[in-house]
C-alpha cells in the first residue's frame, strides 16, 4: 500500500490521541470537578485550608486544616453538557466522500465525576491522606453519520488518579505539603475510514499507568489572611493500545485491502498545573476568596504514535495547544451556625482556539457562574451543594488548508458550536475520632 496515502487516511481517521472533545471542564480535557464544596464559588479559594479537605487536589499543604481524628469525604459531579454542530464538509479527494451541511444534534455526553479524599491527623504537626480523584476526561459522541464523520465519530477518555498526601504544619503561619500521584488513563477514538467506500468505522485505543508528584505551601501572615501556592506535575504516558482499521480500497488503482488490527504505541505527558489562592475574613461571618490557575497545555504539541511490529504508515498527532488560564473570585457567608452560602464567578482562557480547534475538541474561553451551600447536620458532619453554569464564547471550526488536521483526501469542515453546560454536586463530610 502506498504509505503517503496510507498515513493520509489515517490522519483521517485518528486525529489525536488522547483529547476528548466536548465539554471537560478545565479547558482541553482536563475535569476541574474535584469538589462539590468549591464548585459553589466557581473554585475560589481552593488551594486555601477550609473545611472541605477536597483543596488537597489543588494543594496537598492545605491537608493540615483536617480536624483531630479522621476525615472522609465523597463528593459526586453531575455534568449535563448541551453542545450542537451546525457545519458545512465539503468533500475532497476521495470520490465516494459526499459533501453535506446540517447540525448534529447534542453532541455532548453527560457525566459523573467522582472524587474521595481521606485525611488522618497524626499529631499537631503532621497530617497524611489520600484522594481518588478523576482529572481528565468526558467525551462526544456526535451521529454516526453526521457529515464530518471523517474527522470524529466519537472521542472517548477515563482516567483515575490515585495521591497520597503528607502535610506538615511547620508552625501557626506555614504548612506544607507533597504526595505522590498514581495515574490511570485510557483512550478511544473513532472515526469514518476515508478508503472505505462504504465509511467503516477505524478505532484507534490504548492506556497506561503513568506516575507524578504535588507540593504545596500555605501561609497565613495575620489572623484571617491565607495563602495557598499548589503544583500538580505532569505525569508521563506511554499509551499502549491498538490501531483498527477495516477493509479498504487503494486509490487510485483500487487495489483492495484487507482488514487489519497493528499493536501501537504512543508517548504523550498530560499537562503539569499551579494554583494560587487566597483567602481573606471580612468579618467573622463573611470571607471572601480568589484563584489564579496556570495549565501548561502547550507541552502537548506533536505525538508520535509508532508501531509496535512492522512498517505501516502510522501519523503524527498535532496538538500544538497554548497555556491555559483560570480566574475565579468568590464569597461565603455563615447565615447561622448550620448554615453557610457560597457564590462564585470565573474566567477560563482555553488553551484551544480556532486556528487549532477541531472536531473533537470544540473548547473555547468560557464565564462560570456559581453558587451553593453547605449545612453542618452535626458536629462532625456536613452536606454540601452546587451549582455553575458555563456560558463558552461563540466558537468556530474550520478545518481547511492550513489547518493542521486538514487532510485533502477527506475534505473541509466548517462549524459553528452552540453550547453551555450545567453542573450540579454534592459531597458528604464526615469525621470521627478525636474532639468534635
Amino acid at each position: 500500500m502506498n504509505r503517503a496515502l496510507k498515513a493520509a487516511a489515517l490522519c483521517g481517521s485518528a486525529l489525536s490521541l488522547i483529547a476528548v472533545a466536548g465539554q471537560a471542564q478545565a479547558g482541553g480535557f482536563a475535569l476541574r470537578e474535584q469538589s462539590g464544596y468549591y464548585q459553589g464559588m466557581s473554585f475560589a479559594g481552593n488551594g486555601t485550608t477550609g473545611p472541605s479537605i477536597s483543596s488537597i487536589f489543588w494543594n496537598p499543604a492545605t491537608i493540615t486544616g483536617a480536624g483531630d481524628g479522621i476525615t472522609f469525604e465523597s463528593h459526586s459531579s453531575l455534568i449535563l453538557p448541551s453542545a450542537e454542530l451546525d457545519y458545512n464538509f465539503t468533500r475532497g479527494a476521495v470520490p465516494w466522500i459526499g459533501s453535506a451541511s446540517g447540525k448534529t444534534g447534542d453532541i455532548g455526553s453527560d457525566a459523573w465525576i467522582p472524587a474521595s479524599y481521606n485525611a488522618y491527623k497524626v499529631n499537631d504537626s503532621l497530617f497524611v491522606g489520600l484522594s481518588v480523584t478523576a482529572p481528565f476526561g468526558l467525551a462526544t459522541k456526535p451521529s454516526p453519520s453526521w457529515g464530518g464523520k471523517w474527522y470524529n465519530r466519537s472521542s472517548e477518555v477515563f482516567s483515575v488518579n490515585i495521591n497520597p498526601t503528607v502535610g506538615y504544619k511547620i508552625n501557626d503561619m506555614i504548612s506544607v505539603g507533597a504526595g505522590v500521584q498514581i495515574q490511570y488513563l485510557q483512550v478511544r477514538l473513532k472515526s469514518a475510514f476515508p478508503l472505505s467506500a462504504s465509511a467503516q468505522t477505524a478505532e484507534v485505543k490504548g492506556d497506561d499507568i503513568g506516575f507524578g508528584f504535588n507540593a504545596g505551601v500555605t501561609i497565613k501572615p495575620v489572623e484571617g489572611t491565607e495563602f495557598g501556592l499548589g503544583f500538580r506535575s505532569a505525569v508521563s504516558h506511554k499509551l499502549d493500545g491498538e490501531y483498527i482499521q477495516p477493509a479498504g480500497v487503494l486509490l487510485p488503482s483500487g487495489t483492495p485491502f484487507a482488514a487489519s488490527t497493528t499493536g501501537i504505541t504512543a508517548a504523550t505527558m498530560t499537562p503539569e498545573m499551579l494554583t494560587f489562592s487566597v483567602k481573606q475574613r471580612v468579618t467573622d461571618a463573611f470571607r471572601v476568596a480568589g484563584t489564579v490557575e496556570w495549565t501548561n497545555w502547550s507541552r502537548l504539541g506533536t505525538i508520535h504514535t509508532k508501531p509496535k511490529s512492522g512498517t505501516m504508515a502510522t501519523p503524527d498527532l498535532k496538538f500544538n495547544y497554548n497555556d491555559g488560564w483560570f480566574f475565579a473570585l468568590g464569597g461565603e457567608y455563615d447565615y447561622n451556625e448550620k448554615l453557610t452560602l457560597r457564590a462564585g464567578l470565573a474566567y477560563e482562557l482555553s488553551p484551544i482556539d480556532e486556528k487549532i480547534r477541531s472536531a473533537r475538541l470544540p473548547d473555547n474561553n468560557r464565564y462560570w457562574l456559581s453558587a451553593g451551600l453547605s449545612y453542618k447536620v452535626m458536629e462532625n458532619m456536613s452536606l454540601d451543594l452546587g451549582y455553575t453554569h458555563i456560558i463558552p464564547e461563540s466558537t468556530k471550526i474550520n478545518i481547511g488548508p492550513g489547518h493542521q488536521d486538514y487532510n485533502p483526501a477527506v475534505g473541509r469542515l466548517t462549524a459553528s458550536a452552540d453550547s453551555n453546560v450545567n453542573i450540579f454536586t454534592a459531597s458528604f463530610r464526615y469525621r470521627w475520632g478525636g474532639k468534635h
